[in-house]
């Protein structure tokens, strides 16, 4: 396993700042996020010009690019043509894994499974693995929607963040049977009450995740994902989780 930080973890700043604070902290690797909004490399502009972004993510301050994060607005043909171009990047910067969000709770399920088999089928023509995130308030904050959705969808994985089986339940959701769906792990300190709190204050059993990941013979990225909290030290709280993720690699 190799451990990673995500630009989402400078979200308000622009991505080769962003790169720099993560190489001020001493990661090796990175996973880019590809949204639309302020600051990032927008899924849009990669497909408007696919060279310009390739150039853009080549240019890292030597961290190798573990994975990357995608969130596309465009709906029907062109969200799928962005999509395509996105599996091109990758494919050009060497990158295997794509994340994409689940649908928001209440789509009908078939609907998903198409949208999500379409996704599967373009990227395999590049090469790249695609895997839906765990989230609250989507299809996949349920362990069991996802195992399904994985069964349905071939080639399908999970990026798993933990927070979305700790985050507002009591007790915490079981998600040990998804272990062998995982093709990234997004990580941040989490309770019940609380999305994100200080590393090392919340419920993620980081030694049992990480063991569980090697017992089902995971061997990719574990990425930071930690956003700015008012009053607590960033970078501190960063370069802990750091140094936390790789006494346990």
């Amino acid at each position: 396993m190799i451990v990673a930080a995500s630009t989402e973890c400078f979200s308000s700043l622009p991505l080769l700042e962003a790169l720099q604070r993560i190489v001020d902290l001493e990661f090796a690797n990175v996973e880019i996020s590809l949204q639309e909004r302020p600051n990032f490399l927008r899924p849009s502009e990669v497909a408007a010009n696919l060279e310009k972004a390739v150039g853009i993510c080549r240019d890292t301050h030597r961290l190798n690019i573990a994975a990357y994060n995608v969130g596309i607005e465009a709906t029907g043909d062109e969200h799928y043509r962005q999509f395509a171009r996105i599996c091109r990047l990758a494919k050009a910067t060497k990158v295997v894994s794509v994340t994409v969000p689940s649908a928001e709770i209440g789509t009908p399920f078939n609907e998903e499974v198409e949208h999500l088999r379409k996704l599967v089928d373009i990227a395999s023509v590049e090469g790249v693995l695609v895997s839906i995130k765990s989230e609250v308030d989507r299809l996949s904050q349920d362990p069991g929607t996802v195992k399904v959705l994985c069964d349905n969808v071939k080639g399908l994985g999970l990026t798993l963040d933990p927070s979305a089986f700790i985050f507002g339940a009591e007790p915490a959701i079981n998600y040990d049977s998804l272990m062998t769906y995982v093709y990234n792990v997004h990580l941040r300190d989490t309770n019940k009450d609380q999305l994100q709190v200080r590393v090392g204050q919340g419920d993620v059993e980081y030694g049992r995740l990480i063991t569980q990941l090697r017992k089902s013979g995971y061997d990719r990225s574990v990425s930071a994902c930690i956003n700015e909290m008012p009053d607590i030290d960033h970078m501190g709280e960063l370069r802990k989780m750091r140094l936390l993720l790789e006494s346990l690699v």
